[in-house]
């Protein structure tokens, strides 16, 4: 099956009734110009518009960086690049007996990995002749009949290893915060030489976030620039001019700093990471990841209680050793808040603790559950701002020991300093990450140190 992808965005015996019409006209004139597929002038001058480039291209590009609004039709296009990657593209005579030319789409987490492939199987089994390529669906890959294949991943860059890659689709990378300090850099290494031998497209879309990361850096060398890596940047109403007026204008009256990046696609210049990611290095022990308790020692611990859901609930217990605070061991747990605070209750007594302190979001029922099994809940005057900025300090000063726990540094790492409406720093992790471990041990450093009087405890008012 041959077809250009506008030839598959407007024909109605394949995506026309989708992807025809006016509202996808800036995308058109995008992906022609990516496909270095000839333009009318029209198509020229929005090929400009969107890429800051002087002229129309002259050839396909290699790779597409896309910093695009919130609902500006992103994860439709990616899902429509599969499928034209995998069905519209040959590549048999290049492939070993027995391989498979996959297009790989990544996402963010599970959740938009599924969503992601329920719009990939929704294109293709609702049209007829790319059902009859299917040879075989699951709810993670397609595989055609052509010796291709799509799957969807989450942004982890071992599972990228292995490959014969045809395309590579990313989708809202700017947000990948799932593992390691720099996860988009690590997986966008491993991706390119999985697409050499097919001589494959990498195409990256997302709504723009911090100035930092893999998305920033491709913005920053190569948009408005002749190459054949291509950039481009497009307020949400460019790319999808069906979306309200007034959802944009009432976000802007909200917080105009992120819906510029949301909406506007500029990237925000007031989040800067907190904490350098060698100090974190520097200041992990390389083993063991629990120290034992050792007599003769005064332990502290800090908790940082979860109801449910998607956190954790966290504890960290620690020493002094001199100026320096020693993270012996950090846990975090998901499951009944009553089973895991009678748990940690024993682990705290194991290293002698009988006083846990904690935040004062919690509400009562910490010191509830935690007096249940013989341990007073007290709860710290500093705010979640005041812990990180101790912990900071102490990160800096290298007075501070690390267990060689990989989510804690990732944690550490993806902390953010965002600049308020008021103007206050604020203290916090990124969109769709967490910080249970980090925040537990951040209370933990200011907590050590209140033995020398740098930090106040009170019992919870009730």
């Amino acid at each position: 099956m041959t077809a250009t992808i506008i030839d598959a965005m407007t024909d109605r015996k394949l995506f026309g009734d989708t992807f025809g019409g006016d509202s996808f006209e800036g995308w058109r004139a995008l992906l022609a110009g990516f496909y270095g597929l000839e333009l009318d002038d029209t198509g020229a001058d929005t090929f400009k518009t969107l890429t800051g480039r002087t002229g129309a291209p002259t050839g396909p590009h290699d790779e597409l960086w896309l910093a695009v609004g919130r609902r500006g039709g992103k994860s439709h296009v990616a899902g429509l690049l599969a499928i034209y990657e995998a069905c519209f593209t040959d590549h048999r005579d290049k492939l070993a007996p027995g391989e498979v030319a996959t297009c790989m789409v990544i996402a963010s987490d599970r959740r938009q990995a599924r969503a992601v492939m329920r719009y990939i199987s929704g294109l293709v089994n609702e049209n007829p002749m790319l059902r009859r390529l299917v040879l075989r669906e699951n709810s993670e890959a397609i595989e055609f009949t052509n010796r291709a294949a799509i799957e969807v991943h989450t942004a982890s860059h071992r599972a990228v290893r292995g490959y014969t890659l045809s395309a590579a689709i990313l989708d809202e990378i700017a947000f990948w915060h799932i593992e390691g300090a720099n996860p988009d850099v690590e997986i966008v290494a491993a991706l390119r030489p999985a697409l050499a031998t097919l001589g494959g497209k990498l195409v990256a879309l997302s709504s723009p976030y911090a100035r930092r990361g893999v998305l920033w850096n491709a913005y920053k060398r190569h948009f408005g620039h002749d190459s054949p890596v291509l950039v481009a940047q497009a307020p949400s109403r460019t790319m999808n001019p069906l979306l309200p007026q007034r959802v944009i204008d009432d976000a802007m009256k909200d917080d105009a700093a992120r819906a510029s990046a949301e909406y506007l696609a500029q990237f925000r210049s007031d989040i800067a990471s907190l904490i350098n990611p060698d100090l974190i290095e520097q200041a992990t022990r390389p083993k063991p990841k629990e120290l034992p308790f050792a007599s003769g020692t005064r332990y502290v611990a800090f908790t940082d209680p979860a109801g449910g859901g998607a956190d954790e609930f966290t504890v960290a217990i620690g020493h002094r050793d001199g100026d320096a605070v020693v993270v012996d061991a950090v846990r975090g747990l998901h499951g009944s808040p009553a089973e895991i605070a009678k748990e940690y209750a024993g682990f705290l007594k194991s290293y002698g603790i009988r006083r846990v302190t904690g935040d004062r979001y919690a509400g009562r029922w910490p010191r509830d559950e935690f007096e249940k099994h013989g341990i007073t809940y007290v709860v710290s005057e500093l705010d979640r701002n005041g812990l990180y900025i101790e912990l900071l300090a102490a990160m800096n000063s290298g007075s501070l020991e690390l267990p060689p726990d990989q989510k804690l540094a990732r944690q550490l790492a993806g902390l953010e300093r965002r600049t308020g409406r008021s103007g206050r720093d604020m203290i916090d992790h990124p969109p769709g990450g967490h910080d249970d471990l980090a925040n537990a041990v951040a209370g933990l450093v200011t907590v050590a140190q209140s033995r020398r009087g740098t930090l106040k405890v009170t019992p919870l008012p009730f």
